[in-house]
């Protein structure tokens, strides 16, 4: 059998997001794995200047390199030539690694939907929304199989788009297991960090895109409410990660409530100082309003920081109910348990341990094989 990868999540438009890292970590670990195989090969398609350049995407054993010029013209990909130069090139199947292909009659398309968030969450909070609610509704509808990350998005699509339960499978994603990870930290690389961005010893992180959805200006008012707490006053809240939907307003109303010098916005980092940051961190919070999986709660309990997070979609799933959780509507309650992780030495000991444990479960190598699995009984 051969499956055509479709690249168009590769390119550099989409490096900072959480979609890109699935594709490439994907990609990697299907080479990989097929470099033996000789009843499964890979076709994927090039374009010089249209790739994230941080990994190579020639031909190896088991993985042949298509070149095409269509991928510069985005959307006519999207509309169906991608799916037309998949069969050209003697593919039997196409896999997309997100919603951004449409699925067409000339090949079956086995797509994967990360989360029903379009549905779920309202257009003020998804940049274009309309596009993607259709985006997602015709690869839902028309894919011959659809593979999502966790049984909260499973539930989620099979309600949203009336799917039959047999036509959603679960793959829970990896993460860099290189760069987040429980060894301990370089002092003078952590020092220059630090100093760089203008961010004390001591500090609250999150780390993912400062966006309406991530739920940052509540996490914002549990600070403040925090901050009046003489044994937390020194504390810092430091906010790394690109800017999405309503980043502009979050910032404004931040340095209206907050002095210059308790709160720090990074911007998008490297992946090194991202994972410096995170393994620094007094405490983690991930107070997201909905997540397919949510990577930076998985990166942070592979760190070994204490973590406080959201009650809501598949974030208690993934990190299986082993944390402190708070309803991420009520800023009391978020205030509440970042307090007490905070505070109780017992419970940060207790925080670290569970989410360690719960990390080893996941990797992209497991991911691979398991997607892997899903293609050839689609393809059966």
């Amino acid at each position: 059998m051969v499956i055509a990868f479709d690249t168009l999540l590769l390119s550099e438009r989409y490096r900072h997001s959480g979609i890109h890292e699935y594709a490439k970590n994907l990609f990697r670990e299907f080479r990989a794995l097929l470099a033996g195989r000789k009843s499964l090969s890979l076709r994927h398609f090039v374009q010089h200047g249209h790739a994230d350049l941080s990994f190579e995407l020639h031909s190896t054993p088991g993985c042949q390199a298509i070149d095409t010029s269509l991928l510069r013209f985005r959307r006519l990909w999207q509309l169906g030539f991608g799916s037309m130069k998949a069969s050209a090139a003697g593919a039997d199947m196409v896999f997309a690694p997100g919603p951004a292909i449409l699925p067409w009659p000339v090949i079956p398309v086995v797509v994967t939907i990360h989360d029903a968030m379009p549905a779920k969450l309202p257009s003020a909070m998804i940049p274009k929304s309309s596009v993607a609610r259709a985006t997602a509704w015709a690869a839902a509808k028309l894919s011959r199989k659809v593979i999502t990350d966790s049984e909260n998005s499973r539930r989620d699509l099979i309600e949203m788009y009336r799917l039959p339960p047999e036509k959603v499978s679960v793959v829970y994603l990896g993460y860099d297991r290189a760069n987040f990870n429980a060894l301990p930290l370089e002092p003078e690389k952590r020092h220059r960090l630090l100093a760089e961005h203008g961010v004390r010893e001591n500090y609250i992180l999150h780390h993912g895109m400062v966006q309406h959805r991530k739920n940052i200006a509540r996490l914002i008012e549990a600070y403040r409410s925090i901050q009046r707490k003489s044994s937390l006053k020194g504390l810092q809240l430091v906010l790394a990660g690109g800017f999405g939907c309503g980043a502009d307003e979050i910032r404004k109303d931040a340095r209206r409530s907050l002095a210059a010098d308790q709160i720090v916005f990074t911007g998008p980092l490297p992946v090194g100082d991202l994972a410096t940051l995170v393994k620094g961190a007094t405490l983690c919070v991930v107070p997201s309003l909905y997540e397919g999986f949510c990577l930076p709660l998985l990166e942070a309990m592979a760190c070994g920081v204490p973590t406080v997070a959201s009650r809501s979609s598949c974030i208690p799933e993934i990190s299986a109910g082993r944390l402190r959780y708070f309803d991420p509507l009520s800023v009391e309650e978020m205030a509440q348990e970042m307090e007490y992780a905070l505070t109780d030495t017992e419970l940060r000991k207790r925080l670290r341990s569970a989410g360690l444990g719960r990390a080893t479960d996941f990797s992209w190598r497991r991911c691979a094989e398991e997607t892997l699995r899903v293609l050839e009984q689609a393809a059966a």
